[in-house]
């Protein structure tokens, strides 16, 4: 058993957390935090877990922790590692944008690995401070990494993807209202979106030389949570070739599958996986890419970085089936 912590305790990525951790086997919850709601029940804010737990928000961490969440907003967690240096030997697993990209990677004495598993399994396990990804870039990157890893990635790439409210967490804002969201769909940030550097970074780690240019435009859409990507390039590889590829690639990688049939979204809400499904249409070679943007998009891969700090099965606490019905 270890002790866990979470802090920024009241949004979507904490609830998630709390669902997956406290039927954990291996984890002991120390601590939930929450500036605002500190001495709340957590149910009274997770009313999805009302009944499952009697723990209250904290303001601040029990400083037992062998591991810390840290599900603050963008900028957020740099500033709270610089306020409250933790022991060195506290795992800390970041959910926001603060560490993922290199050049951001150190703070408060420690060193963030890029927490994608399916390509930095070796380094996680090692680790002691883990980048989540984003959740758009890994349905990309998951998309992609085959063809990086075979320097097959030689023209530019087109993405469209669409995902979730739920992606634009718990504050409110226009786009979240349920009269602007409902029997609706709308672009933003195209081209520009922040996830493209990470994404960037991984297809260069597999491709040292990769010139090609990303071009991706993503969706609000109309439903909870969930993201449906489709990616596209001109590649030289039959659709056979193209699908033993990426069998070949993730037949370690328990959570993500290539499928012989077409995908939907259905098949992947409320689970850690990722399924993908290969084409071939002319000179395009078109990967289909779906993932719940709560769980393998965010809180599911930080239990699953988690699972690897500590020399756990990869799977424990995440074999959840789709809420398909």
């Amino acid at each position: 058993m270890f002790k866990t912590g979470i802090v920024g305790g009241a949004g979507y990525t904490a609830g998630e957390l709390l669902r997956i951790l406290l039927p954990h086997p291996n984890v002991e919850i120390a601590a939930v935090v929450s500036s605002s709601n500190a001495g709340a029940p957590v149910a009274q804010v997770h009313d999805d877990l009302l009944g499952d737990t009697d723990l209250v928000f904290a303001s601040e961490l029990s400083g037992a922790e062998d591991v810390v969440f840290l599900c603050l907003g963008h900028g957020n967690s740099r500033a709270f590692l610089e306020k409250n240096p933790l022991l060195a030997t506290t795992r800390v697993i970041d959910l926001s944008n603060d560490f993922r990209l290199a050049a951001d990677r150190d703070v408060a004495g420690r060193r963030f690995v890029y927490g994608l598993p399916e390509v930095n399994r070796a380094k996680i396990k090692g680790a002691t401070s883990i980048a989540n990804p984003g959740c758009f870039a890994t349905a990309i990157q998951l998309a992609l990494l085959p063809l990086a890893a075979a320097g097959a990635l030689t023209d530019d790439i087109h993405v469209s993807a669409i995902t979730g409210s739920t992606g634009a967490g718990q504050s409110l804002s226009k786009t979240v209202h349920f009269s602007w969201r409902t029997n609706n769909v709308s672009i933003y940030k195209p081209f520009t979106h922040q996830h493209l550097g990470e994404i960037g970074e991984s297809l260069a780690q597999l491709q040292p030389q990769i010139a090609a240019e990303i071009h991706f435009i993503p969706y609000r859409g109309n439903f909870a949570r969930g993201i449906f990507a489709s990616v596209y390039t001109p590649s030289d590889l039959t659709q056979d070739e193209a699908r033993e590829l990426y069998q070949n690639f993730y037949a370690d990688a328990p959570f993500t599958t290539v499928s012989d049939k077409e995908i939907h979204l259905k098949q992947v809400v409320n689970t850690n996986k990722c399924l993908l499904h290969v084409q071939k249409q002319g000179k395009q070679l078109l990967i289909t890419s779906v993932i719940d943007n709560l769980v393998k998009g965010a809180s599911g891969q930080a239990v699953q970085n988690m699972n690897l700090l500590f020399g756990l099965p990869e799977t424990m606490g995440l074999m959840s089936k789709a809420s398909f019905f």
